[in-house]
C-alpha cells in the first residue's frame, strides 16, 4: 500500500523539522548554543553559529527532498547514487555527535540523527518508488 510505504519517508521529514525548527530557534537568538556544535556557546550563538545553522537548514532541506524523491514521494528524478550520499552524510553526522564533547548536544542529538539515519537506509535500500 502507498501509504504503508510512505511512513518511512515521511517519519525522516518529521525529524528533519525538529532539527529545521531548532536551528531556526538558534538564528533567531535562542539561548541554546550549548546543544550545538560542540557545545562551544554557552546561550545565543554568534553570528558565525547562526550562519552555520542557516546552511544546516539548507543542506538538511536539500537531503529531506532527496529522501523523499527516492520514496516516490514527490516527484523529481534523481541519480541513484544521491540517496546514498544522505545516508553517508547522516553516517558522519552519527559519527560526530557520539565524539562531541557535549553531553547535552549528544543526548539531544545522537537518537535523532540516528534515528534519521535509519530511516534514510530504509529508503536507500527499496526498490527505486519510480523504476
Amino acid at each position: 500500500m502507498k501509504a504503508e510505504r510512505n511512513i518511512v519517508p515521511l517519519t525522516y521529514v518529521a525529524l528533519t523539522g525538529v532539527v529545521c525548527v531548532f536551528h531556526l530557534a538558534l538564528i533567531l537568538g535562542a539561548p541554546l548554543g550549548h546543544l550545538t556544535m560542540g557545545g562551544r556557546w554557552a546561550g545565543a550563538l554568534p553570528l558565525e553559529g547562526r550562519i552555520t545553522s542557516a546552511v544546516s537548514i539548507v543542506i538538511l532541506t536539500g537531503l529531506a527532498v532527496v529522501v523523499l524523491a527516492r520514496a516516490g514521494v514527490v516527484a523529481l528524478r534523481l541519480p541513484d547514487w544521491a540517496i546514498w550520499a544522505v545516508v553517508a552524510y547522516l553516517a558522519v553526522g552519527v559519527a560526530l555527535h557520539v565524539a562531541t564533547p557535549s553531553a547535552a548536544e549528544r543526548a539531544l542529538w545522537l537518537p535523532q540523527i540516528a534515528a534519521m539515519l535509519a530511516c534514510a537506509v530504509m529508503v536507500a535500500r527499496r526498490r527505486r518508488a519510480d523504476g
